[in-house]
């Protein structure tokens, strides 16, 4: 049966919200086209038109183009009901071992748990679990080496947070390094003999 021009229209609209609502990650134009049987110009009028549409209702949530795509996200006018409830206990601060680990992620993934635990010294599985509960690293593959172990890497939520593109635009590490007479100077003082404190009193 043949649809009548109004028919078509909300059929792609509600084929749109039903996409959005179940995919994790901001949806493409392109990839909402292809699942619809439309084109790319069609989806995003009728997209920017559902926007409107929410806004103007007052709705408590909004579709979104964030990162390439489309999403439902919360009005950014109920923040502090979303914090206060929805979101309490997750915008804790990252641990310094949180940190450290993420940093040591982002900086050589892809990477194991092994070699994190290698660079860090100590076990990392409880950090790690805390990482990617928070959205910021994943399983991204298996080393090809005997045992295949699972690879972690940071995640888009990782380049969001930080206002990045990607990983490939972290700055580089050099610029966190201190010139060798500093690090030549702190290892003179790491290095000294304790017995020279005890002679200097």
């Amino acid at each position: 049966m043949d649809l009548t021009d109004e028919q078509q229209l909300a059929h792609l609209s509600r084929g749109i919200e039903a996409l959005v609502m179940v995919s994790a990650d901001p949806i493409p134009d392109a990839e909402l086209a292809q699942a619809l049987g439309t084109d790319e110009v069609t989806i995003r009028t009728i997209c920017v038109a559902l926007s409107d549409s929410y806004e103007d209702q007052d709705r408590g949530f909004q579709l979104a183009y964030i990162a390439g795509g489309w999403r439902f996200q919360s009005h950014p006018d109920l923040s502090e009901v979303i914090t206060g409830h929805v979101l309490e206990g997750q915008n804790q601060k990252l641990t310094p071992a949180a940190m450290e680990t993420l940093a040591i992620i982002a900086y050589k993934q892809p990477i194991s748990r092994a070699q994190i635990g290698a660079i860090r010294g100590v076990n990392v599985d409880g950090v790690l679990r805390t990482l990617s509960q928070r959205g910021y690293v994943s399983e991204i593959g298996r080393d090809e080496g005997p045992g295949q172990a699972v690879l972690f890497g940071t995640t888009q939520l990782f380049c969001e947070k930080l206002g990045i593109p990607s990983a490939k635009d972290l700055p580089p590490l050099g610029d966190f390094v201190p010139p060798a007479h500093v690090v030549e100077a702190l290892e003179q003082t790491l290095r000294a003999d304790p017995a020279d404190y005890v002679a200097s009193e």
